[in-house]
């Protein structure tokens, strides 16, 4: 390996570890907690040891040999997990397989950013709305079918902004459209990506992400929620009242960890469900106050009413109102639902 690709390394694992830090440093605890979900802050420190050793060992360029032969392991393989350690010509049978599901994997994600069509889940109507700060962003949202047929919809929040965030969000759909119909479980999709995703060289910062799966018989939304925001579930049974969907799991390539866990929600006629990112609880007046998730919850009660388009709409316009402006310093996406039957 030459001095530039040891110096290309490098520069990528030591923006990784200091965006780290600066994330435990300058993150409330709250936030903390929610990117984090169960996890332990503890998690954290392991992963810096990681990225510790491994830039350890680009100074003294020993990153990236083969602990079998000492020779150079792929620069392409160490793009996809920089803890590899092992030529390719040494892998066992299981490792082999499992490089050739993520090379395969990599090769699909290429044909798979298809258009996104809308939904049509009965007795659940559905609608969205994104706008990037800049020209490209790193939100997300998109549909799915899962394996058994249950309807699938994810939102997510690439922490950055600008073409390396929307580089990794393109990399991310493609990603979940083809994990997403090979799987039941929403854990078990996370999971997967965590995997493809933790060691990455070009994951600078990590991903939040909410993924839901709905099945319009039984009225059920079983969901992980990795670090995300937690969405707004309205309900209006036994008078209005809010909850709020916690994570499940640590964002995607936050810790080593890959422990996620599915929850469950049953959604009655008239509850409303609203997904986001922090460009709309983060978005500041001229008097410099946030949107805050207590204002968000308090409208989202008083307009429980609203079908989702209405809502979407409607939220958007009080959260012009608010900041007086229809641009945004982050990038802004919703998702919202509304039980009809």
């Amino acid at each position: 390996m030459d001095t530039g690709t040891y110096q290309r390394f490098r520069q990528n694992l030591e923006r990784q570890r200091q965006n780290l830090l600066d994330w435990l440093k300058g993150t409330p605890a709250e936030q903390k907690h929610i990117h984090l979900g169960p996890v332990s802050e503890q998690e954290i420190e392991t992963r810096l040891e990681k990225l510790d050793e491994a830039i350890s060992q680009t100074e003294q360029q020993t990153f990236g040999l083969c602990t079998v032969c000492h020779e150079d392991v792929n620069a392409e393989l160490l793009e996809m997990d920089f803890t590899s350690c092992v030529c390719l010509d040494h892998f066992s049978d299981d490792q082999r397989r499992r490089l050739e599901q993520d090379l395969e994997l990599s090769h699909k994600v290429q044909k798979a950013l298809l258009p996104k069509e809308a939904p049509a889940i009965p007795g659940l109507r559905v609608a969205a709305f994104i706008q990037p700060a800049e020209i490209v962003g790193g939100d997300y949202f998109d549909f799915f079918r899962f394996k058994d047929g249950s309807h699938g919809f994810a939102i997510a929040d690439v922490m950055g902004k600008g073409l390396p965030a929307s580089m990794l969000v393109a990399s991310m759909q493609a990603s979940l459209r083809i994990l997403v119909p090979d799987n039941d479980s929403p854990a078990d999709v996370m999971k997967r990506l965590n995997h493809l995703f933790c060691h990455n060289i070009h994951l600078i910062k990590f991903i939040t992400i909410f993924l839901g799966r709905y099945n319009p018989e039984t009225h059920v939304l079983e969901y992980c929620n990795a670090g995300h925001n937690p969405p707004v579930h309205v309900h209006t049974s036994n008078g209005l009242a809010a909850s709020k969907l916690m994570p499940t799991g640590a964002a995607i390539g936050l810790t080593e960890a890959m422990v996620y866990e599915n929850a469950k929600v049953e959604l009655k006629k008239g509850d409303s469900l609203l997904l986001y990112t922090d460009g709309l609880t983060e978005a500041r007046n001229a008097k410099s106050e946030e949107f805050g998730e207590q204002r968000l919850t308090s409208w989202l009660i008083s307009n429980s009413h609203l079908d989702a388009k209405p809502l979407v709409d409607g939220l958007r316009t009080s959260l012009r109102d608010f900041t007086g402006s229809g641009k945004y310093a982050d990038d802004l996406t919703l998702v919202a639902g509304k039980v009809v039957g």
